[in-house]
């Protein structure tokens, strides 16, 4: 009898083949959605070339942006290729022994995306799950240091009232054009919430403020 092939044994053999790497790359960079149903990212050709250049930060990836959401795939390849990559080479290890797994760190970006906490503030948190905090959650982390970001628009202005107070001079600079001025009345607000402030905010914020001056 002859040997009869069938197009869905066909089909079911085709997807249970490991995807090739120049396939998912094509895949990461597409915006469209992929025939097969599998997730698209619209990253960059970089981004998608060092996430794909072995399958264990390939699958990495995929794990946080599952959990995170394609809309962020982008902060989730910055943080994988970038703070991941970075520890990783700095303790000679490689994705599969990270000490941080893919559902934490995904936590952690989705409390960047949320405005609970800095992208400054994240890498602490990172760091402490790294090396003293292990399979520990941002959100505990965040809990028992008292690392959220402070967001409250009346809290912020009266911080940012009493930094111009003690700054005329800085104040003063800045009315005259001078941008290093700003940052340092930026900088004294973050120094006074240790961190904590929203730095949109802070900016946005002290503009406000210092144009009302200007206007008195």
């Amino acid at each position: 009898m002859p040997l009869e092939i069938s197009l869905d044994w066909i089909e079911e053999i085709r997807k249970s083949m490991t995807e090739l790497p120049l396939l998912r790359y094509s895949r990461f960079i597409d915006s469209k959605v992929d025939p097969n149903g599998k997730a698209t990212y619209a990253l960059s050709k970089y981004d998608a070339m060092m996430l794909t250049a072995d399958i264990g930060t390939a699958n990495y990836f995929e794990k946080v942006v599952k959990i995170v959401g394609s809309r962020n795939a982008k902060i989730c390849a910055n943080w994988v290729i970038g703070e991941i990559a970075a520890r990783l080479n700095q303790n000679d290890k490689d994705i599969t022994t990270s000490p941080v797994s893919p559902r934490q760190l995904a936590e952690l970006i989705l409390r960047i995306c949320d405005g609970t906490i800095s992208g400054k503030t994240a890498k602490d948190i990172l760091g402490a799950m790294w090396h003293e905090e292990h399979g520990a959650s941002a959100d505990s982390i965040i809990e028992a240091k008292g690392l959220k970001q402070i967001s409250n628009s009346n809290e912020i202005s009266q911080l940012v009232d009493t930094v111009l107070i003690n700054n005329p001079q800085q104040v003063s600079d800045f009315c005259k054009g001078k941008e290093k001025a700003f940052n340092f009345l930026v900088g004294q607000v973050m120094k006074a919430t240790k961190g904590k402030a929203n730095p949109a905010q802070v900016n946005e914020i002290l503009k406000e403020r210092i144009n009302k001056k200007s206007q008195e």
